[in-house]
């Protein structure tokens, strides 16, 4: 049978892609890339919440809607580590911090100019 004239109807291995990239959808290289140039806004909003789920029961505050810029929430997440004396990491644009600290962050965030919400 020849390739002429054929189309590719249905195919289960490739899954979705980027369209700019080429990459998968769910490891696209495009907003990876992006993600570490994107400027600091001068009015930021901060969005605090606490996750419980899929943790095994541990809770985790988790600060949202920051700047993607790398070396900004690898800043801010080393300081408010510092400030609460937890573990924690930046997944995903967010940052996750150990334990409940929702009511700790919230006065340090606004006294940095920061609008929090949650």
């Amino acid at each position: 049978m020849s390739d002429r004239g054929s189309r590719l109807v249905y195919s289960s291995d490739a899954g979705r892609t980027c369209p700019t990239c080429g990459w998968p959808a769910n490891n696209c290289q495009c907003s990876t890339r992006r993600a570490a140039q994107e400027p600091v806004p001068a009015k930021i909003t901060a969005k605090l919440r606490m996750e419980k789920k899929g943790r095994g029961g541990k809770t985790m505050t988790v600060v949202d809607g920051l700047p993607r810029n790398d070396a900004f929430l690898k800043d801010l997440c080393a300081e408010l580590k510092r400030l609460c004396g937890t573990g924690g990491a930046v997944a995903d644009g967010a940052i996750e911090l150990q334990g409940d600290l929702r009511e700790r962050l919230r006065p340090h965030l606004l006294a940095k100019g920061f609008v929090v919400k949650g």
